[in-house]
This record gives structure tokens, C-alpha cells and sequence, in this order.
């Protein structure tokens, strides 16, 4: 018996695009560079935030796309 696949190709794709663009958020969020002694600038609190946020968007399509069936299934087997 055959198993089936949860996930396809696309699928991966996505989801390794998505933790790339967490990723890049994450470092953005890092290398901020510090306009004060304790205060963040704008890549920081607005920019970094929203690429992660992005991301996770990208993660939740790639999981909820559904991966398109090859050859009709018999449904008595």
C-alpha cells in the first residue's frame, strides 16, 4: 500500500521560504543600529516586526495549500 504524502514540492518550497523570511525579520531586528542609548529606531520597532510577521503568513499559506492530486483515486480499494 502506497503512502500518501502530507506535503508536496510547493509545500517545502514555501515553508523554507517562510523560515528564510522570519529569519531576515530576526536579523533585521538585530542589527538595528541604536539611534540613542536605550532607544531602537524604526527597523527595529516597525520594519523587523512586520517582515516576521510576513513570514509567518508565508508559513501558515504553505501549511493550508493543499497539494493537487496526480491521478484520480479509486475509492474502493
Amino acid at each position: 500500500m502506497k503512502e500518501k504524502e502530507l506535503f508536496g514540492k510547493l509545500n517545502y518550497t514555501l515553508m523554507l521560504a517562510g523560515v528564510a523570511i522570519i529569519f531576515i525579520g530576526l536579523l533585521l531586528m538585530q542589527f538595528d543600529s541604536k539611534t540613542h542609548d536605550d532607544q531602537f529606531g524604526f527597523q527595529a520597532i516597525t520594519l523587523a516586526p512586520a517582515v516576521i510577521l510576513i513570514g509567518f503568513a508565508v508559513e501558515f499559506f504553505a501549511i493550508m495549500i493543499r497539494k493537487k492530486p496526480s491521478e484520480p483515486q479509486d475509492p474502493i480499494q
